[in-house]
């Protein structure tokens, strides 16, 4: 599974992407969880810590929405973490 990583995410986590293996799907909450233990501390001082971002991203799969933190993940998706932007 590809993880892609936006603007504060990018920041809490000192990197744009990652590859995470998984043997089957996940649910998103699981792959939150997996992500929070992986990046327990943000990358710069600055930054939030990603566990406490994630409470207010969107998260796009295969650049559709995902709308439930049930929703199922499969191993070959890619998964876009998206912080709330300011401005218009």
């Amino acid at each position: 599974m590809l993880v892609r990583y936006f603007a504060a995410a990018r920041a809490a986590t000192g990197i744009d992407e990652e590859t995470l293996l998984h043997g089957g799907p996940i649910t998103v909450a699981e792959l939150l969880e997996q992500l929070t233990s992986l990046h327990p501390i943000a990358a710069t001082e600055h930054a939030t810590p990603l566990g406490q971002l994630l409470t207010r991203c969107s998260f796009l799969r295969n650049e559709t929405a995902v709308r439930s933190l049930d929703a199922e993940l499969d191993p070959d998706d890619t998964v876009d973490i998206l912080p709330p932007f300011a401005g218009g």
